[in-house]
């Protein structure tokens, strides 16, 4: 008879590893980590000495695989490729991932060869208790990025951009943005959840969304994904991409979270990246550009140095509970777990109790860690 006690899923968000001594960005937290019985993570690079860079990617991310070796180090086990990097060095960039993470005991999801492989959930079985795994992207640099039934990538949630203006018969006004996703892509998902639950005792599903470095905001279509999911057999949707962290809604019981903010992420930029357009763009909203200076191998904002740890208990019957583990990432791009005493941890709290009021989601710390009260 199967053991049908709890078992532990932690889940963290965007992490690129890419240093000369990969395992130290996680000597922080990596104890940690390994105590749980699945640990999931967004893999926001390639790990490839092939390819050639994609001309539509700002940043072409690619690591030395020699990096993997940090996920080992932490723990990891599952590791969503459904983001917007996937196809920065090619179909050989994205072959080369997986087979490194797969040799490493590492489970890809959320991209592949083909459709199929893309949309294919990882199951894992831990005490008795079946989880199954779907990642899907819905920042889509190019077309190409999607995988279809001959062409590698990932498994695709497009959306549609509508701009209505907010009083008809007035040019020039301010409009209303309104994002709808695609009709096909939506029933693919919903159908994948279905098949998935039907080989395992619970569903976690994984999207790369929303509005980058903006404070707070969702798109309008992530309401209508995230409920879908849910409401198709999900019973977690861990949200990713946003590089902040972005609020925690409770829909019919089941934990939407928006954006676990970044985890771990080596991004040494030059100053002729900080003049390019787009940059220039985002620092509008970063006048003190400072924190650049001080995190050098970590130049995102200020709030980018926030982030969380999902931690949930899992039985046959679903998620039982969840909640959060304040992180702050240190001037060494090092996520490091914070105690209730560490006065960065309030911090943490504040931030992602403000976020949550929107949604009327309470959270409340229990000893170091904080809860998502769900009923």
């Amino acid at each position: 008879m199967a053991n049908q006690e709890e078992m532990t899923l932690f889940a963290v968000g965007d992490v690129c590893v890419n240093r000369d001594n990969p395992d130290s960005i996680f000597s922080l937290c990596s104890s940690a980590i390994k105590k749980a019985d699945i640990a999931f993570c967004q893999l926001e690079t390639m790990y490839t000495e092939r390819g050639s860079p994609s001309v539509v990617a700002a940043v072409a991310l690619r690591a030395h695989p020699r990096n993997i070796s940090a996920f080992t180090f932490a723990g990891f086990d599952v590791a969503s490729l459904a983001g917007n990097h996937v196809m920065d060095w090619g179909a050989d960039g994205l072959a080369d991932t997986i087979e490194l993470l797969e040799r490493n005991n590492i489970r890809a999801v959320g991209a592949g060869k083909n459709i199929a492989e893309a949309r294919k959930p990882v199951i894992i079985e831990r005490k008795g208790v079946r989880t199954a795994f779907l990642a899907y992207n819905s920042i889509l640099l190019h077309p190409s990025y999607c995988a279809e039934a001959d062409k590698p990538g990932c498994a695709p949630i497009r959306v549609s951009t509508v701009y209505e203006p907010i009083e008809y018969g007035q040019p020039g006004c301010p409009a209303r943005i309104l994002t709808f996703a695609d009709r096909n892509d939506l029933e693919a998902m919903k159908n994948d959840i279905v098949n998935a639950k039907r080989s395992a005792d619970l569903v976690v599903l994984s999207i790369h969304w929303g509005l980058h470095f903006t404070p707070a905001v969702l798109a309008t279509y992530q309401r209508e994904v995230g409920y879908a999911a849910v409401d198709a057999g999900a019973d977690l949707i861990i949200g990713t991409h946003a590089h902040i962290l972005k609020g925690i809604e409770v829909y019919k019981g089941k934990v939407i979270t928006y954006s676990l903010g970044n985890f771990a992420f080596d991004l040494s930029l030059t100053a002729e990246h900080f003049e390019t357009p787009k940059r220039k763009e985002l620092l509008k909203f970063y006048p003190n550009r400072k924190f650049f200076e001080d995190y050098p191998s970590y130049p995102f904002p200020i709030d980018s140095r926030k982030t969380i740890l999902l931690k949930c208990f899992i039985s046959k019957k679903g998620v039982q509970r969840v909640s959060l583990l304040p992180v702050f990432i240190n001037n060494q791009g090092q996520p490091e777990i914070l105690t209730r005493k560490d006065k960065k941890s309030l911090e943490v709290f504040d931030y992602m109790n403000d976020l949550c009021k929107e949604f009327g989601t309470k959270l409340s710390f229990q000893g170091d860690e904080v809860l998502i009260h769900t009923d």
